[in-house]
């Protein structure tokens, strides 16, 4: 009998009623849930669950049941919203007025969200130390796909580049669990303290509102009946493709320009165009809340969804009473006064600005009201909120171009909400969230816990050889005292130079190569602290801990015609000396003892940086892509596909500057120093409030790049007897018989080199082109400036802008 009842159960689980394909979906995003955690719960693939959302095909037994079960939970927790109220044709054809933030004018009604529509939540007021930037929530609009590359010219490859760092290995690394890491018995539990710390037009049928989405057939473009400030050439990307979740339809951000009417254009990713009918900055912000549909989905399921982002010329600046420019005063405080018309206005009607204030990056909230977020930020153009050095000219673009540049930044990075090293350091916490939702107390109420693998909602102490001059921690050292070596970890890039041999200065050419995303291969497979410093007197070294260690490295004594792998400026260390984990580690690799004197060391330790590396791995590799230069290409292929890529689409040449420069940027962040008046050595300084103030792991990460480039140096020098003359954080130059990469760097008729060497291609930590110059022009620099001049600050043009940093 009993196997009859099984039966039984079987036939009625083959048959659990499931929800309508939109629901599903509906109710595992309502709950924070992705494709791959639903997947891992259920023991299927990603692409399983993914075809039961979008209706393609049906659970089957044993997991339909599991399946039903889950839904049926989530849609207790998320009932399905109240459709929307009908209207009639009449009143549709002509959307109402929108009433602001003030009261209510007689006779309107407020505009209703759409159907499903998830309110986002306010913002907690929550201070950023970054100028000019606050905290935002994570963004994420999926992988983007690869736009087949352009035809490939042929010639030298001459690529334009800006700075970037370091250099790293080549593999992605697999995700790690943090660990915890047991202490030896002499371990001390000491750890250093903490420092302390109206209503507006009706908008025109003919126009497209942001309820009334255009099709592509029917879409204006740039150049509809209101046109831009400057005519647009905007080409479509494929990774600009507005959001497929319902809530952030229109994409992440918009682009508002006025006309001389004062009518206020929006452009947005994918081509679309907007009419906005708020007439004040208080009435933008509803309306952007209430009917725009802008924002991302988040990028962990423990994170928050993107705020949406308006960015406004200086048209709109001018028409929602903004200055276009920010006077000297104002723009030494970085920010507007705070009684500034518009910030009178925005106190009316309820909203709030951080503690930063309304500056060149302003968010506006009001405060949260359960899990209910309301924020939007804006990026001010004419107050220089988009930095010419990290993204070129692109604040010169019509506003349609900006926002495929910024549409495209957004979709496969994050929504900028800052400097591209604010967005850097915001990254990672998207990627890690610092807290996730807890199992439901006899409430049922769900209370937030850490976040295993994320640095956590509080600063950690830093060790004293890991804080920066005028660090609190060092309030006591005497007022000039000069802290050496023994004193302070100093874990920077290359460099270095050295004069040439007779026998070098026999070669026509020297020759520059440059590795590509250097110091996001760096952070890829970092083994990073979580948690707080302990001290350890006399310890045993153990590379799997990181941390900063006291060690004399100055016995070991390497090839002179390389540059140490220990020491910044590439001489060999004279005593003992603070090092990251990294450095010692590869002492140990060259067949040397160490001894370290004393340590301070994190036992709770993760890959932290992994997902940061591949979601800007993948973010250059799809641009470069775009740029036509892919993966897979011979050497030959690949220099020929440099030459000139940046040239064939501008704009997205400035996508991938910005891309490269969030690297950068977000690990300097990770030591962030004082700036601006007032602060006096001793003190803290904002940054230091902020769980990712991490000198550690920015020492990490400079380390390991530093090691990886010297690890390559010392394979091509052993099998070639070629050694750099120069190296300059990433970028290194050989002495060579032609001018062509090819001839530093040995290939065999099967394409292979060196291995563990240089190798050309577009991944990162791989090489490329730097520049060409001849050695007479080599000799003759260094006799106008000396011998010490770095010759790879200058590869590139050839030409000498600054004199070098040591002269």
């Amino acid at each position: 009998m009993s196997e009859l009842f099984e039966a039984v159960d079987a036939l009625i689980a083959s048959a659990s009623p499931l929800p309508s394909p939109t629901e599903r979906k509906r109710l595992r995003q309502a709950h924070g849930l992705t494709l791959d955690q639903v997947a891992g719960a259920l023991k299927v693939r990603r692409a399983t669950v993914s075809g039961w959302e979008n209706g393609k095909t049906e659970p089957r037994p044993p997991e339909r049941e599991a399946y039903a079960r889950l839904l049926n939970k989530l849609a207790e927790l998320y009932p399905a919203p109240a459709p929307a109220p009908t209207t009639s044709a009449s009143s549709s054809s002509v959307p109402e007025p929108f009433a602001g933030p003030a009261a209510k004018p007689s006779g309107g009604r407020a505009p209703e969200p759409f159907a499903g529509s998830v309110a986002p939540e306010p913002f907690a007021g929550r201070v950023a130390p970054e100028p000019f930037a606050e905290r935002a929530p994570e963004s994420f609009v999926g992988p983007a796909p690869v736009a087949a590359p352009h035809p490939m010219p042929s010639g030298p490859a001459q690529d334009a580049r800006p700075r970037s760092m370091g250099s790293g290995p080549e593999a992605t690394a697999m995700t790690h669990e943090p660990h915890t890491v047991p202490r030896p018995a002499g371990a001390t539990t000491s750890t250093p303290a903490a420092p302390a710390a109206a209503p507006t037009r009706p908008v025109p049928a003919a126009r497209p509102t942001a309820s009334s989405r255009p099709t592509a057939s029917s879409r204006p473009t740039a150049s509809s009946p209101r046109p831009a400030a400057k005519k647009a050439t905007t080409q479509p990307t494929p990774a600009a493709a507005p959001s497929t979740d319902a809530r952030f339809e229109n994409g992440p951000l918009l682009v508002l320009d006025a006309d001389a009417d004062r009518n206020v254009t929006g452009y947005g990713t994918g081509g679309l165009v907007l009419d906005v009918p708020a007439k004040s900055l208080p009435a933008l912000i509803e309306w952007t809340l209430a009917e725009a549909r802008l924002g991302a989905p988040r990028l962990n399921g423990s994170g928050k969804d993107a705020d949406p982002v308006l960015v406004l010329t200086d048209a709109a600046a001018a028409r929602y009473g903004l200055p276009t420019r920010l006077s000297d005063e104002e723009r030494r405080a970085g920010r507007l006064p705070e009684d500034h018309k518009v910030c009178k206005q925005l106190a009316k009607a309820e909203w709030q600005l951080t503690r930063r204030g309304f500056g060149p990056w302003a968010r506006i909230y009001r405060p949260a009201t359960g899990s209910q977020r309301s924020c939007v930020q804006l990026c001010v153009l004419g107050w220089d909120a988009l930095d010419p050095r990290t993204w070129g000219e692109a604040a010169e673009l019509a506003p349609a171009d900006l926002a495929r540049v910024l549409g495209t930044y957004a979709t496969r990075v994050i929504t900028p909400r800052g400097s591209t090293a604010v967005t850097g350091l915001e990254l990672m916490t998207a990627l890690h969230p610092p807290t996730r939702a807890g199992e439901p107390d006899e409430t049922g109420r769900r209370r937030s816990e850490h976040n295993p693998g994320s640095l956590g909602t509080q600063p950690a102490p830093c060790a004293p050889p890991e804080a920066p001059d005028g660090h609190p921690l060092l309030a006591d050292l005497p007022r000039f005292h000069q802290r050496g070596p023994d004193e302070m970890l100093m874990e920077e890039a290359y460099d270095w130079a050295r004069p040439l041999t007779d026998a070098e200065c026999l070669h026509p050419y020297v020759v520059g190569i440059d590795v590509n995303m250097a110091f996001a291969a760096g952070a890829n497979g970092a083994i990073v602290g979580l948690g707080a410093p302990e001290r350890v007197k006399q310890p045993v070294f153990d590379a799997k801990l990181p941390g900063s260690w006291l060690v004399d490295l100055s016995h070991i004594d390497l090839d002179p015609r390389l540059p140490s792998p220990f020491t910044p400026t590439g001489e060999r260390p004279t005593g003992p000396a603070w090092y990251a984990t990294p450095t010692v580690a590869y002492a140990i690799e060259l067949g040397h003892t160490v001894a370290p004197i004393e340590a301070w060391v994190r036992y709770e330790t993760g890959r932290y940086l992994d997902t940061w590396y591949q979601r800007l791995r993948d973010a250059y590799i799809a641009t470069m892509a775009d740029l036509g230069v892919t993966s897979g290409l011979t050497p030959q292929q690949f220099l020929a596909a440099m030459d000139g890529h940046q040239s064939r689409d501008p704009q997205l040449a400035l996508v991938l500057s910005a891309i490269k420069a969030t690297v950068k940027g977000g690990i300097g962040k990770l030591r962030e120093r004082p700036r601006g008046g007032g602060w006096r050595p001793g003190q803290p300084w904002p940054a230091l409030s902020r769980p990712t103030w991490r000198p550690d792991i920015r020492a990490a990460v400079i380390a390991r790049t530093r090691i990886n480039m010297h690890r390559k140096m010392l394979k091509l020098a052993a099998a070639t007897g070629r050694y750099p003359v120069a190296v300059l954080s990433d970028c290194a130059v050989y002495p060579a018989d032609g001018p062509s990469p090819l001839d530093v760097l040995p290939y065999g008729p099967d394409g292979k080199t060196v291995p563990g060497s240089f190798r050309l291609g577009v991944s990162p930590g791989m090489v490329k082109h730097e520049g060409t110059q001849t050695t007479l022009w080599a000799e003759g620099l260094r006799e106008q400036h000396g011998q010490t001049l770095n010759l790879a600050r200058y590869i590139k043009t050839g030409e000498v802008t600054a004199r070098d940093d040591g002269q």
